[in-house]
């Protein structure tokens, strides 16, 4: 972990509950003037770490503004590293709205904005950032499998397992260095020193890369497995996404070429986020509205984790078309035509639910199979790339270590370690900092 930085010199506060009509509101408060908004309001500082009753007062005309449990958590020790407070408050969006004005007139306080907390946990040590990205995950949690994911980053998988892969390729490259110190010593064995070093970096290189080769689970997880539904027009889509998603999320008609453009619902399926996606159906048209949604149709095939090719039970699939993607043929209208030609696929029916339960226990069996159940170590695209690039310096070390010259691979050792260190947030990440945390709730 980084050495914390210093505090800063203005307090925050913020709602740390939802917004709305409820029992309680949690009110945080973190900063050098904590304390003292505890004073102005409270009358006086309970023990720390305590939940204690307090009548709130206004700081300026001490009108009652309610009775609260208050906490005064003094720092370090803190989930910010400051000094900081909690008022729990009684959840009347007129309470509420009376603290917030009266912290915001105690001097140094202002309201947080997002993601405000957990960017001065980070900056003050207490978390790096692969738990700030699970607390944002944590947040964005549709599903169990999300869930879990997510508390996993909280927990540190990924840190502790990248710090140390880190602290490996530090000895590394203290050993680089000092052989480069020493070259010119009579009983420095320069070869058993290449051999030790490019084994060690064979080894750590072979870790990182198998943790990459997961077949993007963690990513895939987060963003949820993509099902694309298409076939011709008038073969059932939008009244299968419907039947599917338990709501008319799709307009169902029997004229041909009614869906022009692509429609996505989000579902939980089996813990696991899973997006359907109803598309323009595929047939040449001189429309040039209906083409733009066939060539959106064609994109959203090839980016899809699985295509539901639907044909009417009377009708001929066409296997070659959708060649490079994982495809289930689903036999559709059974209600119509019950006998269904002998070319393999499910039979289903979407107006009589007949054949639908089947049909989700494959698209469960293939999510499950593609994304796991959370316990993906990468989850992000920036820890890929950043594990990556770690991967190739090594790989040049582990490689040529013998003929490079030693001050190259002493430079890819740092560069190597220098990655690794990106994907905690102890180097090169002020860049980014802003994006992740703006995705933040306001009191988180």
């Amino acid at each position: 972990m980084s050495p914390p930085l210093p505090d800063r010199d203005d307090t925050i506060f913020a709602p740390a509950s939802g917004f709305g009509r409820a029992a309680v509101t949690v009110v945080r408060i973190s900063g050098p003037a904590a304390g003292l908004a505890l004073d102005r309001l409270a009358g006086r500082r309970p023990e720390p770490r305590r939940l204690s009753l307090r009548r709130l007062r206004d700081p300026d005309s001490r009108d009652l503004l309610d009775q609260a449990l208050v906490a005064w958590l003094p720092g370090p020790a803190t989930a910010t590293g400051e000094d900081m407070a909690e008022l729990h408050l009684h959840g009347g969006l007129a309470v509420r709205s009376a603290v917030l004005r009266a912290l915001g007139r105690v001097p140094g306080c202002r309201p947080a904005e997002a993601g405000a907390f957990s960017r001065r946990a980070f900056l003050n040590g207490r978390i790096d950032l692969t738990e700030a990205e699970g607390i944002a995950d944590l947040i964005d949690a549709e599903t169990e499998a999300q869930r879990v994911q997510a508390l996993r980053q909280l927990d540190g998988a990924l840190g502790r397992q990248v710090a140390a892969w880190r602290e490996t390729g530090i000895d590394l490259l203290a050993g680089a260095e000092a052989a480069l110190d020493f070259a010119d010593e009579g009983d420095v064995d320069e070869d058993g020193l290449d051999a030790a070093l490019s084994g060690r970096a064979t080894a750590l290189r072979d870790a990182i890369r198998a943790a990459l080769a997961d077949g993007r689970r963690g990513e895939r997880l987060r963003e949820g497995f993509c099902v694309v539904l298409v076939g011709a027009p008038n073969a059932g889509k939008s009244t299968l996404l419907n039947a599917l998603s338990g709501r008319d999320a799709a307009i169902v008609s029997d004229i041909p070429g009614t869906t022009r453009d692509t429609i996505e619902v989000r579902c939980d399926l089996g813990g696991l986020p899973v997006v359907l996606v109803d598309t323009a159906g595929l047939r040449e048209t001189a429309d040039a509205i209906e083409a733009e949604g066939v060539k959106r149709t064609q994109s959203r095939i090839r980016s899809a984790d699985l295509v539901l090719h639907l044909v009417p039970a009377d009708g001929k699939a066409d296997a070659g078309r959708f060649a490079d993607v994982p495809v289930l043929l689903v036999r559709t209208k059974t209600d119509l035509a019950p006998e269904v030609p002998g070319e393999g696929g499910l039979a289903i029916s979407a107006v009589t639910g007949a054949g639908l339960d089947a049909l989700l226990d494959a698209i469960q069996a293939a999510a499950q199979t593609a994304l796991g159940q959370g316990d993906a170590l990468v989850t992000r695209e920036r820890h890929r790339e950043a594990l990556s690039r770690a991967a190739a310096h090594l790989d040049r070390v582990a490689t040529a270590a013998a003929g490079f010259p030693p001050e190259l691979v002493a430079e890819d050792l740092r560069l190597a370690v220098r990655a690794l260190g990106e994907v905690g947030g102890h180097v090169g990440v002020e860049e980014m900092l802003d994006r992740l945390f703006a995705g933040f709730c306001i009191g988180k």
